[in-house]
């Protein structure tokens, strides 16, 4: 891609971010979302693959309905109440259409159809941008209008994100896939406790956003597309397959690394709403997820060829070192010891 257009598109997602979770005017934050969503485009379909081409397309459309759907809720709410803020939305209609365009921008069952073949069609580095920065804006509508929307509607797509997520993701060969339905079910946790602790959910997005990081980063640098090749990457760098299974270990929220600190958080929360019932199946929910993530602990470090596949060997190669890799699996596996003072500072 031309310097330029990288430039001009990278710019354009960061203003797009910023003037939506800035803005206080819906037509503001709308906006913001068709900045995003048209910085983005060109990113997906850089390779000038049917499969990119498809992605954009399939992005495009739902995205564009989203937006739609997003901007008629807010002129129907502000036609029924002459209030064009984002904090003050009244109309029942217009609540209920506001939570349908949020659950598609996000992915959110039963809209997370179009998430995960949009992601197999990009490329890995915005594959990794659709499913962070991309989250943000939808995120903070959310946020922000979450006193106005249907709590059990929002319980309801929660738990079921977090089913779909995990059940979906069992049968999946690619890594891509894979990491698609792991952030439809993370958005699960998220949306549940977005209603009683809106900065539990900032937090539990920050630390998947940060672990997410990682392991794309990691699939990049080892050229892991799908678990045949996961599986022959230990041979060309062990010690950054090592620091994959500990950083997919801790997405999978295992009790010593980083990744329990928000599902140990939002349960408690969950506990202290009165809420036991959620939590308990929320909880359950989560064991699907684990499932897939030990096999892709298991198939970047455990299994080694020749004995896993047939796919061919590949040879040691000496890759550059990278900081930014270190950093954040170091930060993925150990900031749980942290967590007796970020409640304190949230």
């Amino acid at each position: 891609m031309n310097p330029h257009t990288k430039l001009l598109t990278s710019m354009s997602l960061l203003l797009g971010t910023t003037i939506t979770i800035s803005s206080n005017h819906w037509m503001m934050a709308w906006i913001g979302l068709e900045i995003n969503t048209l910085a983005i485009i060109p990113l997906i379909s850089k390779p000038h693959h049917p499969r990119a081409i498809e992605a954009t397309i399939k992005y495009f459309l739902v995205q564009a309905t989203a937006s739609a759907l997003l901007l008629f809720s807010s002129m129907t709410n502000a036609w029924s109440s002459g209030q064009w803020d984002i904090t003050q939305m009244t109309h029942p209609m217009s609540c209920l259409l506001l939570t349908t365009a949020i659950a598609m921008k996000l992915g959110l069952v039963p809209f997370h159809f179009w998430f995960p073949e949009v992601l197999q069609g990009a490329p890995l580095t915005t594959a990794l941008l659709l499913s962070t920065l991309m989250k943000l804006p939808p995120l903070a509508i959310l946020i922000l209008t979450s006193h106005s929307l249907n709590p059990t509607l929002l319980a309801i797509m929660a738990i079921s994100s977090t089913a779909i997520g995990g059940w979906m993701g069992l049968n999946q060969t690619q890594t891509r896939k894979i990491l698609a339905f792991s952030s439809i079910s993370h958005l699960g946790w998220m949306t549940v406790i977005v209603l009683y602790h809106p900065k539990l959910t900032l937090l539990t997005f920050y630390l998947y956003t940060m672990m997410t990081t990682t392991v794309f980063m990691t699939l990049s640098t080892t050229k892991a597309l799908n678990l045949q090749t996961m599986a022959t990457s230990w041979t060309k760098t062990p010690m950054l397959n090592t620091s994959l299974m500990l950083t997919l270990l801790s997405l999978a929220g295992l009790p010593p690394l980083t990744g329990f600190l928000p599902k140990w958080l939002i349960l408690q929360e969950l506990t202290n709403q009165e809420l036991t019932p959620t939590a308990t199946i929320i909880a359950m929910l989560s064991l699907l997820g684990l499932f897939f993530y030990l096999r892709l602990a298991y198939h970047s470090t455990i299994t080694l060829p020749p004995n896993s596949t047939t796919h061919m060997k590949q040879w040691y190669i000496n890759n550059p070192s990278s900081t930014l890799i270190a950093l954040l699996t170091s930060s993925s596996a150990l900031l749980l010891p942290l967590s007796p003072m970020m409640p304190t500072s949230i």
